[in-house]
């Protein structure tokens, strides 16, 4: 690819992550009896959601290096997904875009927090792009009524998954915690 191909898309990704972080956000937390660095390796490994993803049937890496890091999340339902990870700070968190490939994208923050020793906090923030189209005035009621609820049971899910495989060292069952409109 060349180097103004390269930078139009990055310019392009910079308008749809400062577009979509005027969405209103969905954001769940979980705690975890691990420490920051121990829940890093957790959430940072290559292909991590085949173990610990409630509505993940495959997560194949495409890219995972030192400065690039892109995998396809192949949900349950058939729907393929690829995150593209834009920032990635070792212990702490990082951003990614995801979505269909070629198609609209979500914005999504994890991080992590330190709460005592061997005691950390996940936070999953998204910034939907089901209401990027949207002003936050007239997507307040189908944030409120319908996307909410959905993605809070969705982040739920997917931080349970999380706790399940670092408490039971197993994969997590698919639709363990019920299963999803969107993704089972």
């Amino acid at each position: 690819m060349s180097k103004d191909i390269q930078d139009k898309q990055v310019l392009k990704e910079k308008y749809i992550i400062n577009k979509l972080k005027k969405v209103l956000p969905v954001k769940c937390s979980k705690h975890f009896n691990l420490d920051v660095t121990e829940l890093w390796k957790l959430i940072s490994a290559p292909g991590n959601l085949n173990d610990s993803h409630p509505f993940c049937r495959k997560n194949e890496v495409i890219v995972w290096d030192e400065t690039n890091h892109i995998d396809k999340l192949l949900y349950l339902n058939g729907r393929l997904y690829i995150r593209k990870f834009k920032t990635w700070e070792e212990n702490k968190g990082y951003t990614l875009l995801i979505g269909e490939e070629n198609g609209p994208q979500s914005y999504v923050i994890w991080e992590i927090d330190k709460i005592a020793e061997n005691k950390s906090k996940l936070t999953i923030t998204v910034h939907p792009f089901i209401l990027a189209k949207l002003s936050q005035l007239s997507s307040y009621i189908p944030y409120y009524l319908f996307v909410k609820p959905r993605m809070t049971t969705y982040l739920n899910s997917v931080l349970g998954g999380f706790k399940y495989f670092c408490d039971n060292k197993k994969k997590v069952p698919r639709n363990y915690f019920g299963s999803h409109r969107w993704f089972s």
